[in-house]
C-alpha cells in the first residue's frame, strides 16, 4: 500500500474510533426512512455510521463520499452487518465530489448529516452541496441537513491551545490511540482552522503520530435557511436537536428538514 493510501486508511480507522459513540442522529434518519417512500442517499457518507444502520433496517441506500478509504471501511462494516440483517436492505457506494454528482436518479430521503456541510470551503460550495441534495430528491421526499452552531464559549477555546480529546483502545489493532486537537477561529471569515493529531501506541512502546488539517466554514441559522431556499428546497421543519425539538436561543445544533419547492 502506498504511503498516501496507508495514511488515508489510518485516518479512516481513527475516524471510526472518534465517532463510535455518536449515535443520536441515527434514530432520526431511521424514523424518516420508515415514513418516506423510495431509496436513501447519504452524501458525505464516510465510514457508513448512518448508511449501514439504514440498510440493515431494510432500506435501499447509496452512500457517496470523496474519500475512497472511508468508503472501504463502510463496505466492510456493511458486509459484517448484512450477514446478520434479515430485512433485505441494500447498500452501494459511490466515490465522488458530491457538489458535482448527478447519479441520474431520485431518492425519497437525502441526508447531509453530522456537520458535513461545514467542511465545504465557502458559501459557493456549500450552496452547490445543497443544490446536489435538491437535484437528487424525489417529489414528496425529504432532504435533511444537520450542522453545529457553536456557542461563544465553544469558540473561546479555539485560540490555538492543544486539547486532549480522548484516549481509546482500538480493538482492530490492540493499540491505544490518543486524540489531540487545536483550532483557531477567525471571526472575520467565520472559519475555524482545525488541526487533529492522533498518537497510536503499540505494545512495544513506540509511538506513531498522524495529523490532519481541516477548515470549518461556520454558518449562522439565517445563512443556512437562505442557502436551503436558494437551492430550491422548501423548509418543512427546523429542529434544535436530533429529535427535532424546538429550535431557538441557546440551540447549538440545527437540523433542517426540507422538500422540493
Amino acid at each position: 500500500m502506498a504511503a498516501e493510501d496507508s495514511l488515508a486508511a489510518d485516518l479512516a480507522r481513527y475516524y471510526d474510533l472518534d465517532t463510535r459513540h455518536e449515535l443520536d442522529d441515527v434514530g432520526l434518519y431511521l424514523a424518516l426512512a420508515r415514513r418516506l417512500d423510495g431509496p436513501v442517499l447519504e452524501l458525505a457518507a464516510g465510514t457508513g455510521r448512518i448508511a449501514v444502520p439504514l440498510a440493515a433496517a431494510g432500506h435501499d441506500v447509496i452512500g457517496l463520499d470523496n474519500d475512497a478509504r472511508m468508503l472501504e471501511r463502510a463496505r466492510r462494516a456493511w458486509a459484517a452487518a448484512s450477514a446478520s440483517a434479515s430485512k433485505g436492505g441494500s447498500l452501494d457506494f459511490v466515490v465522488g465530489d458530491l457538489t458535482q454528482a448527478d447519479l441520474g436518479r431520485r431518492f425519497g430521503l437525502v441526508i447531509l448529516g453530522f456537520n458535513g456541510l461545514l467542511l465545504f470551503g465557502g458559501r459557493d460550495r456549500q450552496q452547490a452541496a445543497l443544490e446536489a441534495m435538491a437535484r437528487h430528491l424525489a417529489p414528496g421526499g425529504r432532504a435533511v441537513v444537520d450542522i453545529w452552531l457553536p456557542a461563544p464559549e465553544d469558540l473561546a477555546i479555539y485560540d490555538g491551545r492543544l486539547v486532549l480529546d480522548w484516549v481509546r483502545h482500538d480493538d482492530a489493532t490492540g493499540n491505544k490511540v490518543i486524540k489531540f486537537s487545536s483550532a483557531r477561529h477567525d471571526t472575520a471569515t467565520a472559519t475555524a482552522h482545525l488541526t487533529t493529531i492522533f498518537d497510536e501506541w503499540p505494545a512495544d512502546g513506540s509511538v506513531r503520530r498522524i495529523a490532519r488539517e481541516d477548515e470549518l466554514h461556520l454558518l449562522g441559522a439565517h445563512e443556512l435557511l437562505d442557502l436551503v431556499g436558494r437551492a430550491g428546497l422548501a423548509i418543512e421543519a427546523v429542529g434544535g436537536d436530533h429529535e427535532l425539538g424546538a429550535f431557538g436561543p441557546g440551540s447549538e445544533r440545527m437540523v433542517v428538514v426540507s422538500g422540493l419547492l
